[in-house]
């Protein structure tokens, strides 16, 4: 079994609310978020086995209709897509810092999997639109040519879209801006 991704954002809070319960009561996954985000949309994410997250995610959009902002299903996540999400991942000493910054909360859910993917990095955040007008960021670290490979990865599945707004290696992040960004 590979593991899954979904997301359905929705311009109302209500809505959103309804979604998520139909997500869950639908198929056995696990409710990674369920929160508003700016500017006053709501948004469901599960994962789980890809099955279930498909079911689920059929569930959800049916249920959100003309209410859908955005939605994602993402088949063979990597697996360090979940602990970034969370925000359980440890950034100890950093060689190399890569950020990737979109105007969209699947899109960056979408190049943090393919910068995962791409290189030998780790992702040590996904930030989902919290207190950032919309906005989401992947932080991953590692050393440079690996940080600068994902970040193109991340950067070249998206950039087409226009969800882009700006990426940047930062070599030899300084020791007190690394205290500041964990």
């Amino acid at each position: 079994m590979q593991p899954a991704i979904g997301l359905v954002e929705t311009n109302s809070i209500a809505i959103g609310i309804k979604v998520g319960d139909a997500m869950v009561k639908r198929a056995p996954v696990n409710l990674l978020e369920a929160r508003t985000v700016c500017p006053g949309k709501y948004i469901v994410l599960v994962g789980g086995d890809t099955g279930p997250v498909g079911e689920a995610m059929e569930s959800g959009l049916e249920t959100a209709a003309d209410s859908i902002v955005d939605k994602l299903f993402l088949p063979n996540v990597h697996l360090s897509v979940f602990p970034a999400i969370a925000g359980a991942v440890e950034m100890e000493e950093v060689e190399a810092l890569g950020i990737i910054e979109t105007i969209s909360v699947a899109s960056t859910i979408v190049a943090a999997d393919a910068a995962a993917k791409a290189a030998a990095v780790t992702l040590t955040e996904i930030r989902l639109a919290n207190g950032l007008g919309g906005k989401s960021f992947v932080l991953l670290v590692g050393d440079v040519p690996n940080v600068e490979a994902a970040v193109e990865a991340g950067v070249n599945v998206i950039k087409d879209e226009g969800l882009l707004i700006r990426f940047v290696v930062i070599p030899q992040l300084h020791e007190d801006m690394r205290q500041k960004i964990v």
